[in-house]
């Protein structure tokens, strides 16, 4: 998935990318979307790892990719729906479990593997496509509404990341 414009950081650790996905995850409201791509091993769960911390989900709950289960649902100031599509072979498969109830619903949907299901995410979904860099390090792309990246933008601006 080729996104335009946005905004391009560098994380440089794990922590930088946790820290990331606290931000985002401090700045996210009931019924967003968030679509996340990358290769195996670059960061999707952890980028996830700090959303939900930024969501509020306590550190009692250890956030992990539902590869096997698709779906896991943590409880917090809002509710964080963790989908990883990776084993569905397209959209299609979305539709016998309801995923308008995760996508439309009270809580923010987090979605590893979001390429697959392109055909259905919501136009206001926020993208977040990373790659690896040297080492630890990660190129991480961010893209949406022009509103959202500038939210977003200013909150690592007085975070000190940009």
């Amino acid at each position: 998935m080729e996104i335009a414009g946005g905004l391009k950081l560098i994380s440089r650790s794990p922590e930088d990318t946790l820290l990331l996905g606290r931000i985002i995850g401090e700045n996210l409201v009931r019924g967003d979307v968030i679509a996340l791509v990358g290769e195996l091993g670059t960061g999707k769960t952890t980028i996830t790892q700090g959303i939900a911390r930024g969501l509020g989900i306590s550190e009692k709950y250890y956030i992990t990719s539902p590869t096997f289960t698709l779906i896991n649902e943590y409880p917090g100031n809002v509710t964080l729906y963790h989908l990883d599509v990776y084993r569905l072979t397209g959209p299609d498969d979305l539709n016998d479990m309801g995923y308008e109830e995760y996508f439309f619903g009270d809580g923010v949907a987090v979605i590893e593997w979001a390429e697959k299901i392109k055909d259905i995410l919501p136009d206001d979904a926020l993208h977040i496509v990373l790659s690896y860099r040297e080492g630890s390090e990660r190129d991480i792309e961010i893209a949406g509404t022009s509103q959202r990246v500038s939210g977003i933008k200013e909150k690592f601006k007085e975070g000190g990341l940009l």
